[in-house]
């Protein structure tokens, strides 16, 4: 896998870190934009609206955009994802290599707060890799996790709640 792809899914697990520490305390998610520059720099924005599908709407126009000029950039919004046990609540992690073209999407399942048993962090699923001929997941996920450990504070509530149930 490229080095690339290897710093976006980086990315992609630090900023999918911080959307998990947000939701922990029960609140939706406000759609995030997190990005890295050539140099290595980071920033994230926010996209506030009065409607959560406008405002997710917004960061995607910002991602397919490339508005910051950066090298990569992931997207984070609240959503759900169809498994096994149904439809779950989950972060929809959209990451782009915008130097390679390549991009992937992880779903990050999770239990709100307000459930009976309480607020859980469930494994990521990749639901898609595209400019990519055959993507090394394991090589991914890696990286992925290795971007949770970076983020401290999220990386403590998400092991703190890990269910690996589903």
């Amino acid at each position: 896998m490229l080095s690339a792809m290897q710093a976006t899914a980086e990315l992609a697990g630090f900023f999918a870190a911080h959307g998990i520490w947000c939701v922990s305390d029960g609140d939706t998610l406000t759609p995030l934009l997190g990005y890295e520059q050539a140099d290595g720099s980071r920033g994230m924005d926010r996209f506030v609206t009065d409607d959560l599908g406008e405002s997710a709407r917004r960061g995607q126009g910002a991602l397919q955009n490339n508005e910051h000029e950066s090298a990569r950039a992931v997207l984070v919004v609240d959503g759900y994802v169809h498994l096994d046990a149904g439809r779950t609540d989950a972060l929809i992690v959209e990451a782009v290599d915008y130097a390679g073209s390549a991009s992937f999407k992880v779903a990050v399942p999770y239990r709100p707060r307000q459930s009976s048993t309480g607020f859980a962090v469930h494994r990521p699923k990749f639901v898609e890799v595209t400019g990519v001929q055959q993507p090394d997941y394991a090589a991914l996920a890696q990286a992925f996790f290795a971007g949770v450990d970076s983020h401290e504070e999220a990386a403590a509530v998400w092991s703190d709640h890990l269910d690996e149930t589903i």
